[in-house]
């Protein structure tokens, strides 16, 4: 029993430190906060060149035009009252400071212009990346991780003004410094223990700031997965296909109510912050008040002794309110960067790491992709979707020959769709390899592997766009081509069906945008046009027109392609597709086996494993699962003795 427990400790403490590996070389990974503050700069820069020019020149007009002002502004008050006023005449002096304050007003309008149309290019160009780095994943893995969802969504909410925001507070902080510099300057020269006092009161507030920073970036990130569900909620609320269900099951309250009780909670969070700024920042602004006051009452003593102007006063004056307005706007601004750098890391891990799909190697890379000459085979194929999961697949051995079609049968959850995903790689083996002609898939390029298939799948997408487009997108080089998309259609038997909507191919097929829809095959409707609905059998035939649009290929993957459709379209779509299946390798997929029977070889998958496969004559005659399943089909379509 010591030695089990001595073993199961070391195990522990090993554990731990695999770990605490993970956690540094997690952390490790992490941009260091200067890197983040380059690669936000440099967006900022990329994006709006010219513009960001402008903002710099007026930072500089804005931040050296207060202190402009007060000098002149002394000056005339020397020359009121009788004083020196540094060379300038009282006319002169008047006239400066108005065309220096009109010239600081017009220039902080054209500064607020510049920070919009930054903003705006900046979105387009962060957008682009991050949805660019999400086409840019390879399968499904990562989609359907909670926790790449959640950075995800604080990716985008980084990235939507992460950088001007950053830009901006350099651009704030450098502005600020610039007046500070020139009436700290000032201050020196009338008391040095003044200048001492005011800034060292931003110490304790630039340290305070910086750790609410902290904590409001991490109430941002762990409120994420809340704020997640109450995009579902809401959503929920107003999608159109799930409107049926909501009303008739009553569910408008439940699902509301959830909605709200995550707001609570994202709020609850967030007022915790926000009552910790408060008394802070109320304990600070006493601090800088107290230290603006034994500051005035020092100088007002100086001056009642006889030892200043009321020009020095006035200057004074705008010293102090510069100067610590300028040093609370710089510690806000420090606060700001550095909790949107904390956030800005999540855009730039995203973006900037690789596909996790392996690249091929030139050395078993084939040149290009060869059309498909033999066959596709699963070579001991396991499978799971997460280690703390069962098993899915379960060493799969089948092999799809070029030019036959392979019907995959069995019942539901036996893996038949994850085969699928594994086929079309949206999903990597765990165990074993699929071969393309003796080539493990893996050593060919993605792009170039997926080109030679086509599929039909079971969950199709129903996309708010044109007829044309819903069509296209199974190969966007025919978008323009209204032959090749009526000749999809016509094989799908949706020839009648896209003949009989208002607008032919470019009807808008959804209530949820008007006809125009905005895009370039639409132009024959208006505004006024509803758009219309399908049915689900409607749907399916527009999602097997898209995938036979894509003729060139070797592989068609069929799976439940008819579920939707009555009986005798049913019949017809399956006539009009054993003519496409000719000459290239088919997978179909269905419950249905009367539509199976004229398969090459049905292959049944009970439990992740290939339980039996032949012809339909030879499974039938073996009396197996196959047989039983299809007789029990069968005795569902028999008439009754007394009919």
């Amino acid at each position: 029993m010591a030695g089990r427990a001595a073993i199961s400790k070391s195990a522990s403490r090993l554990r731990n430190l695999i770990s605490r590996r993970k956690q540094r070389s997690a952390a490790d990974s992490t941009p260091a906060p200067l890197r983040l503050l380059a690669t936000a700069l440099g967006v900022y820069i990329r994006a709006a060149p010219f513009t960001a020019a402008l903002r710099l020149v007026s930072v500089l007009v804005t931040g050296l035009a207060p202190v402009v002002v007060a000098w002149l502004t002394k000056g005339l008050l020397d020359q009121l009252t009788g004083r020196d006023g540094g060379g300038l005449s009282l006319w002169t002096s008047a006239s400066a400071i108005a065309v220096v304050t009109a010239a600081g007003a017009v220039v902080q309008h054209v500064g607020g212009y510049a920070d919009r149309e930054i903003a705006r290019r900046v979105s387009r160009f962060t957008q682009a990346e991050v949805f660019a780095a999400v086409t840019r994943l390879p399968g499904l893995a990562e989609v359907e991780d909670p926790e790449f969802q959640n950075r995800l969504r604080l990716a985008q909410q980084s990235a939507q003004n992460g950088p001007q925001l950053l830009a901006g507070s350099l651009l704030a902080i450098g502005q600020a410094g610039l007046t500070i510099a020139g009436f700290v300057v000032t201050l020196v020269a009338m008391s040095p223990l003044v200048a001492v006092l005011v800034l060292a009161s931003a110490g304790p507030t630039l340290g305070a700031q910086l750790a609410l920073s902290r904590r409001r970036a991490e109430v941002t990130v762990g409120t994420v997965p809340r704020a997640r569900r109450q995009i579902f909620y809401s959503m929920l609320l107003t999608d159109n296909r799930a409107a049926k269900e909501i009303r008739l099951f009553g569910l408008g309250g439940f699902l509301r109510e959830r909605m709200l009780t995550e707001v609570t909670a994202i709020q609850s969070a967030e007022r915790a912050v926000d009552r910790t700024t408060l008394r802070v920042d109320a304990g600070l602004s006493t601090l800088t008040a107290v230290v603006s006051g034994v500051a005035l009452l020092m100088t007002v003593a100086r001056i009642h002794a006889g030892h200043g102007s009321i020009g020095d006063l006035s200057i004074l004056i705008a010293a102090l309110a510069a100067v610590q307005g300028g040093l609370a706007g710089i510690v806000a601004q420090l606060g700001t960067a550095n909790q949107m750098l904390i956030l800005f890391g999540h855009y730039v891990q995203l973006t900037r790491t690789p596909a996790s799909a392996p690249d091929p190697t030139p050395e078993t890379t084939p040149a290009g992709h060869p059309r498909l000459t033999t066959s596709i085979e699963l070579r001991d194929v396991w499978f799971r979707y997460h280690q703390d999961h069962d098993w899915i697949l379960r060493g799969v051995n089948l092999t799809i020959p070029r030019g036959q079609t392979v019907a995959l049968v069995g019942l539901n959850g036996a893996g038949k769709s994850t085969l699928v995903k594994l086929l079309c790689r949206l999903y990597e083996p765990t165990r074993g390899e699929i071969a393309w002609d003796g080539v493990d898939i893996r050593h060919h390029d993605i792009s170039d592997l997926r080109s030679r298939i086509c599929a039909v799948f079971q969950d199709f997408m129903t996309y708010d766009l044109t007829a044309a487009e819903n069509i296209a997108v199974g190969d966007l080089t025919a978008a323009d081509d209204h032959p090749r998309l009526h000749q999809a259609a016509a094989t799908a038997g949706a020839t009648n069906l896209v003949d009989g909507l208002p607008h032919g191919l470019s009807t808008m097929l959804s209530r949820m945008f008007s006809g125009s829809g905005g895009s370039s095959n639409s132009n024959n409707g208006t505004v006024s046009d509803p758009g219309v609905t399908l049915s689900g059998g409607q749907w399916q035939r527009i999602a097997i027109a898209r995938a036979v649009l894509r003729s060139d290929t070797d592989l068609l993957i069929l799976d439940e392609p008819t579920s939707g459709l009555d009986a005798r379209a049913e019949q017809e779509i399956h006539h009009s597709l054993r003519r496409l299946r000719t000459d290239r390798s088919t997978l179909l997929i269905s419950h249905r086996l009367n539509t199976v029977r004229t398969a090459d070889r049905i292959v049944v998958l009970a439990d992740g494993v290939v339980e039996e496969q032949g012809t339909h004559e030879a499974l039938m005659a073996s009396g197996g699962a196959y047989a039983e399943l299809f007789r029990l089909q069968a005795d569902g379509y028999q008439l009754s003795a007394t009919a």
